[in-house]
């Protein structure tokens, strides 16, 4: 007889869904961000991170919310990631959101 699933198993699992979604649009954002090289200095500097930091890092949620972070304060960068990916701003709110769960 097959075990039954659980709400609190199906919400991990949902959880854990979503965040890897997160995880996903956030390293899209961050590659995005530095491929301009004014936008890149600037999330450097805001940060403190130097360029080997960053990439040892890169895949941690707390860096990638914080690069969501950084896009929002600047509603134009914001929106214009969010073509380039070609979802809505409001996803890459809410990846902020997930990774910081």
């Amino acid at each position: 007889m097959a075990a039954r699933e659980t709400n609190a198993d199906s919400s991990d699992r949902t959880r854990s869904a979503s965040k890897s979604g997160a995880v996903e649009v956030a390293l899209s954002a961050l590659v995005w961000t530095l491929g301009d090289s004014a936008r890149a200095n600037r999330l450097l500097d805001l940060t403190g991170l130097d360029p080997a930091e960053l990439r040892e890092r890169a895949g941690e949620p707390a860096l990638l919310a914080a690069t969501i972070g950084f896009l929002e304060a600047h509603e134009p960068d914001l929106v214009a990631c969010a073509d380039s990916l070609g979802i809505a701003p409001s996803d890459l709110v809410a990846a902020r959101a997930a990774l910081e769960k």
